[in-house]
């Protein structure tokens, strides 16, 4: 079987990268959203979700804009590997390319900064108050955008050396 065409080999790349951004942003989502905790304290009972925490929210809207555009992304990657068509590589899209990647990837990192700060910050006192879960996943939610925005920081670099060959 002969090796693919060199300009295959780096869309395949792209594509496993999107995947990655992809995953990690799914995966944080179904914990940041799944995020609550209770706390009973006599006949009192206290609940925190993560929609009552503002930067959250802000995470939230981060990692749902950010799988849009990998969803959109991979649809072209797989649309221009299948047609190994050259013609499609120079239509624009590499633009598009270029200054999505900049912008979703300082939404996302945004986003993991306000999870980290915001979780952070909270820590000391819910922890005193037995919410220890909630800043895990806190934590946990706000790494894997992390290391979503790691992938799509990549992805920005190699629509950035693409971008004056072809244009």
């Amino acid at each position: 079987m002969a090796p693919p065409p060199p300009s295959m080999a780096p869309r395949m790349i792209v594509l496993i990268l999107r995947v990655l951004t992809f995953a990690f942003l799914l995966i944080s989502i179904a914990i940041l959203t799944t995020n609550t905790s209770t706390l009973e304290a006599g006949d009192a009972e206290f609940k925190i979700r993560f929609k009552d925490v503002y930067s959250y929210r802000y995470m939230l809207a981060a990692i749902v804009i950010g799988m849009a555009y990998t969803i959109l992304q991979v649809a072209f990657t797989l649309k221009h590997i299948v047609k190994r068509n050259a013609e499609t590589s120079g239509d624009g899209n590499l633009v598009f390319d270029f200054y999505g990647d900049k912008v979703i990837s300082y939404i996302l990192a945004t986003g993991a900064a306000a999870g980290f700060g915001a979780t952070n910050d909270m820590k000391p006192l819910l922890a005193f108050f037995g919410f220890d879960n909630f800043v895990s996943k806190g934590y946990a939610s706000a790494s894997l955008l992390l290391l979503g925005f790691v992938c799509t920081a990549i992805l920005s670099v190699f629509s950035s050396y693409a971008l004056p060959k072809n244009v």
